[in-house]
């Protein structure tokens, strides 16, 4: 199934202004798909300067591409393991530099008779470590 008409995918993403987007690439040994510094400009996905400027630093990768399946649960778990988590010290480093971590899921459901699958360990294991799961539902 092309990526484009997947009718389900996550992105991970961390909020916050100390440190630089350098800091998460070396730390979870992964490039991002989007990151930015709080006030530069924002980049296109043409790759052209946007005027619109980052209110604040941003690191982000997603399972879009990578995973091809409607269903919520194998894009979490691929995410979980390409960013090793959990990892011991992630929530204080969190604390550190007041970040905000979260997993966005999008979910299309025009139909009406699917239910986002967030199995429970995953759901537990981000609530200990201080982020958070937000499913952005579209009908």
């Amino acid at each position: 199934m092309p990526a484009d008409n997947s009718l389900a995918y996550a992105s991970f993403s961390i909020y916050q202004d100390v440190e630089p987007p350098e800091f998460w690439t070396a730390y979870f040994g992964v490039t991002p798909e989007r990151s930015g510094v709080k006030g530069e400009r924002k980049v296109t996905t043409s790759g052209r300067l946007s005027e619109s400027r980052w209110r604040f630093g941003y690191w982000s990768i997603s399972s879009k591409v990578a995973v091809k399946t409607d269903r919520l649960e194998p894009h979490l778990r691929y995410l979980i393991e390409r960013l090793g988590l959990p990892r011991d010290d992630l929530r204080e480093i969190l604390a550190k530099t007041n970040a905000k971590m979260r997993f966005f899921c999008y979910w299309d459901n025009e139909a009406g008779d699917r239910v986002p699958d967030v199995p429970s360990d995953i759901r537990a294991m981000m609530e200990s470590l201080g982020g958070s799961i937000e499913i952005d539902e579209y009908r």
